[in-house]
């Protein structure tokens, strides 16, 4: 009981401190605090509409965030997400147009099974150069992020632009491989259960898997890990591929289930955004559902607070900023207190 208190403990906290950070800043900016998160609270929570949409604005980061814990469970620094969500989309946009016409399951399968090895693709990249070339992942997935937004945006601009040449966008999915919307008017599809599913799935491979077990020891200790026979290398670039098929999957699903169509921008940051959410959530699966869907409302109720209380939206962004402080600072703290 004691280790699942602490599990959201840090969160909470987290939270709570940000809450207050954004209230005080609210105050001296003259805005009508009580309105702003009464809004907020509305935009996010205060209709079946309102919740509908939150969990989708949930399901990227949730997927995402799992990408990211993948990658850090084994140690690996990622901060590939954003690239490799948005060349899983990319693989799935060019593909789509020929499966207009193919039955709905087998299109919808293809799709996802481009995405993903898209995804995979550009996590072994990041793999193969700091296994080969001592490329540090970090740099080498923050580079790949920038090349993955280029080549959307010459794709988008280029070969995959929409026939009409008015917007920098593909075509319209077809039918066939868009994901089924129930409960409308809102936008929440079918891509909610394939979130779960891979939480469910990160989870088992965590705690049930020998390659998770791996993952944990490379992490704490390669040298020690290389003594027990355990190679390392392979490790680290599985992870990093299975990460970037986790984050290629996410914008497999944004694209079927909410755009319909790629184009410039086409992520708000949800690879970024991810990291906070992973990191909150001690890079637990199950706990990824918390974080993710509180950053989900956030996202979600930051609207609502534009439209009812005039308060800029980017407001939410310093308390995103806050939340990652403190999960930092509480990070440090607790490193601490082990070592004394």
């Amino acid at each position: 009981m004691r280790e699942k208190i602490s599990l959201f403990m840090p969160a909470l906290i987290a939270w709570f401190s940000a809450a207050a950070f954004a209230a005080l800043l609210l105050w001296l900016s003259g805005y009508d605090v009580g309105l702003a998160f009464t809004a907020l609270w509305r935009g996010a929570f205060g209709s079946a509409f309102a919740l509908a949409e939150t969990a989708v604005k949930t399901i990227p980061l949730l997927i995402t965030g799992l990408a990211v814990a993948i990658a850090f469970r084994a140690g690996i620094w990622s901060i590939g997400a954003e690239g490799q969500f948005l060349m899983g989309a990319l693989a799935a946009a060019a593909l789509a147009p020929a499966l207009a016409h193919w039955p709905a399951a087998i299109a919808t399968l293809l799709l996802f099974l481009a995405g993903m090895l898209a995804g995979t693709l550009w996590g072994a990249l990041a793999g193969v150069m700091k296994i080969r070339r001592h490329v540090p992942e970090v740099v080498a997935t923050i580079l790949l992020n920038f090349i993955a937004l280029e080549t959307v945006r010459y794709a988008v601009t280029g070969p995959l632009m929409e026939a009409a040449k008015q917007f920098p966008q593909t075509e319209a999915l077809a039918p066939a491989v868009r994901l089924l919307r129930f409960f409308p008017p809102t936008r929440l599809h079918t891509g909610i259960f394939f979130a779960l599913l891979l939480a469910a799935a990160g989870y088992l491979i965590f705690s049930r898997t020998v390659f998770g077990w791996h993952m944990q020891m490379v992490a704490a200790n390669p040298v020690a890990a290389r003594f027990a026979a355990i190679a390392v290398d392979r490790v680290r670039l599985w992870s990093l591929m299975l990460s970037g098929a986790v984050a290629g999957c996410g914008g497999v699903i944004e694209l079927a289930g909410i755009t319909y169509r790629l184009y410039q921008n086409f992520s708000p940051g949800y690879g970024y955004t991810a990291i906070a959410v992973a990191l909150m959530a001690k890079l637990h699966p199950l706990a990824l559902l918390g974080t993710a869907f509180l950053f989900g409302a956030l996202e979600n109720g930051a609207a609502a607070m534009q439209r009812q209380a005039n308060v800029s939206a980017v407001i939410v962004y310093a308390i995103q900023g806050m939340v990652i402080i403190m999960v930092a600072v509480m990070g440090v703290l607790e490193m601490r207190k082990k070592q004394t």
